[in-house]
């Protein structure tokens, strides 16, 4: 029985332990395995319900903790399945125009991983309009060389910290840039893609560090990237996608500020999970790779694709835009009090950056575009 209630309080502590509003990674850690503390808490509630012991004011005053602690994680977790309403459209097969979809596959390949074929297969099979790889070096620039011909469309950043990434486009990318948002280490691709139909469509490609004792101490500098290119988004009317390794999963407090002030949707919502990392260890997956796209996209087909070597899975999504599609579709509200906390958390990373004299306002790395 101390073995029941020990495993419960654990429940209990790390799902109030995330609701503390500090960026020190050892709070933020709380935010990734809410399906792992959810399945390890309905385990604990049944053997809690059904042991054999006396009920006692503090066992009783345990069992209300849990299933406490059970409701917030289930309403945090819930609204990617099928119970939950869709937050994106689904494409019906008689509203298909090929002209106006794009298909993406966005994978990080991680570094040291050479097993470059499998991407390349995967790549060769499905045909997407669009490829962002992170984590690519020049060797995996190398290897991938094999899809200049059909994607002569590239922005290239070969890094060896972890933190490079390569678009290649079978579609024309304008307006191309590399921007060191905070730091002079971690890039992203900023660029307008033309659709098949002439649209432009707005492409922010990131990757920010994580918080984790051996990336970044906090999540200040991630929380404050993404809420700057929210900000940037909000304040343009204009058809959008982000995607790439947002080191979040999709529940964290901070995605969810970033897709009100963006206004952003989530195609998982009242889907499905589409947890991509770690690739090796089914029990410890949690989704840190993301699609997030504008109003005016619906979607025609998301799925997570093979292993290829990784400690991520590749995601596969074909979108579609079109004017019916943002008349139906959810608005994200954005409050007076989200303004305050996204404001607050974007100054908070710009006075870390200059404290770390890291930070750079203008891209220094000059793009492959051809």
């Amino acid at each position: 029985m101390v073995l029941i209630n020990l495993c419960a309080f654990v429940v209990v502590f790390f799902s109030f332990w995330s609701l503390i509003p500090r960026d020190e990674w050892w709070f933020r850690i709380a935010d990734f395995p809410r399906l792992q503390i959810l399945a390890f808490g309905l385990i604990s509630l049944l053997f809690m319900l059904f042991w054999p012991a006396a009920w006692d004011i503090w066992r009783i005053g345990l069992l209300i903790l849990l299933m406490t602690a059970l409701g917030y994680q289930m309403y945090m977790v819930l609204p990617y399945t099928f119970v939950w309403k869709k937050q994106v459209y689904q494409v019906k097969p008689e509203q298909i125009q090929d002209s106006k979809q794009i298909s993406l596959l966005v994978s990080n390949v991680l570094t040291p991983n050479d097993q470059y074929h499998l991407l390349i297969a995967q790549i060769n099979q499905l045909q997407p309009d669009l490829v962002l790889t992170l984590e690519s070096d020049q060797a995996w620039q190398n290897a991938l060389s094999i899809l200049n011909t059909d994607y002569p469309y590239r922005v290239a950043v070969p890094l060896d910290n972890l933190y490079g990434m390569h678009l290649y486009s079978r579609l024309p990318l304008l307006e191309t840039e590399v921007k060191f948002i905070l730091s002079d280490e971690i890039p992203s691709i900023h660029a307008t893609v033309k659709l098949r139909s002439g649209q432009p469509v707005r492409l922010f490609c990131l990757h920010p560090k994580p918080p984790s004792p051996t990336e970044a101490k906090d999540s200040t500098l991630r929380d404050a990237e993404l809420l700057i290119v929210g900000s940037t988004i909000k304040d343009h009317d204009e058809s959008c996608i982000v995607m790439g390794d947002l080191n979040d999963v999709a529940w964290s407090r901070t995605t969810r500020l970033f897709q009100r002030m963006s206004g952003l949707l989530d195609p998982r919502v009242g889907r499905k999970y589409i947890n991509t990392f770690h690739a090796d260890y089914p029990l410890l997956r949690w989704s840190l790779d993301h699609i997030f796209h504008s109003r005016d996209f619906a979607l025609v087909h998301m799925e997570r694709l093979e292993h290829i070597g990784s400690d991520h899975f590749p995601i596969y999504t074909v979108l579609q835009t079109g004017k019916v599609f943002e008349q139906s579709q959810e608005i994200l509200t954005v409050t007076a009090e989200d303004e305050k906390d996204a404001q607050q958390a974007i100054q908070d990373g710009i006075e870390k950056a200059e404290l770390e004299e890291k930070p750079v306002t203008d891209p220094i790395v000059q793009p492959e575009h051809r």
